[in-house]
C-alpha cells in the first residue's frame, strides 16, 4: 500500500498506535505517552512548536482516556493549527493483548492500514506532500550524534539547546530537527557541540 504524504504532524497515544500509522504514512508522528502528557510540559511546548511549524492532526482512541488526552492537547494549543481526527467506535481487541480494554473499543493501532488511510482521507488533512527530510540518520553517525562514545550527551544536548524534552527518542529528534531547523541552523547546532564536546566531527564538506 502507497502510504500517504502529509506535511502535518500527526500525534498518538503511544508507541503501537505509532507503528501503525508509519505504515500508513509518511509523515513526522509523535506520541503523547497516554496520561503522561498531563504532567509533562516540555512535550506540550514541543507539541506547540510543532503546531505552529507543520500543523498538527490529532488522532487518538475512542474511549474516553483518548478523548481527555485529545481535549488536554487541543486545548493548549492555539486552535489555528491543530486539526482533530476521529476513528470510530469498533469492539474487540488488539492483538497484541489478552483481553479488550475497559470500554472494550480497539484503538488506533487495532485498524487496519488501508482503514486508517481512508479515515484521514476523509479528514481532508492531505493537502500537500511533505518537504523531503535535509537531515537523515546517517548524518546524526557522520556528526557524532549516533555511534559516538559521547553520542548520548551529544543528543541530550542538542535537546537542551532546542528546548526539546530530554527524554525523546533518536527518531523523535530526527523528526523534530528536520521540522524545526533549517539545514543550516542544523548545521551551526553541530559546530556548537563540537565546540562543547571539543570532538573532530564536522559538517558537509568539512568533516574529518
Amino acid at each position: 500500500m502507497e502510504r500517504l504524504s502529509l506535511k502535518k504532524a500527526i500525534l498518538v497515544e503511544g508507541k503501537y498506535d505509532k507503528i501503525r500509522l508509519e505504515a500508513v504514512v509518511d509523515a513526522p508522528i509523535f506520541t503523547a505517552d497516554g496520561f503522561r502528557i498531563f504532567s509533562d510540559s516540555t512535550k506540550l511546548s514541543m507539541l506547540r512548536k510543532i503546531a505552529e511549524e507543520t500543523g498538527l492532526i490529532i488522532l487518538t482512541d475512542s474511549d474516553r482516556a483518548g478523548f481527555i488526552i485529545r481535549q488536554h492537547v487541543y486545548g493548549a494549543i492555539d486552535k489555528r493549527y491543530v486539526e482533530n481526527v476521529y476513528i470510530p467506535d469498533v469492539f474487540g481487541k488488539e492483538k497484541r493483548k489478552k483481553k479488550a480494554g475497559k470500554e472494550g473499543k480497539i484503538g488506533v493501532e487495532g485498524f487496519d492500514a488501508q482503514r486508517l488511510k481512508d479515515i484521514l482521507v476523509r479528514a481532508g488533512v492531505c493537502d500537500g506532500e511533505r518537504k523531503p527530510p535535509h537531515t537523515t540518520r546517517m548524518d546524526f553517525y557522520d556528526d557524532g550524534l549516533l555511534g559516538a562514545e559521547n553520542s548520548v550527551q551529544r543528543r541530550k544536548k542538542l535537546l537542551e539547546m532546542m528546548e526539546l524534552p530530554t527524554h525523546l527518542s533518536v527518531s523523535a529528534l530526527l523528526d523534530m530537527v528536520n521540522v524545526l531547523l533549517s539545514r543550516q541552523e542544523y548545521e551551526e547546532k553541530v559546530r556548537q557541540l563540537c565546540e562543547i564536546f571539543d570532538t573532530d566531527v564536522e559538517t558537509d564538506g568539512n568533516k574529518r
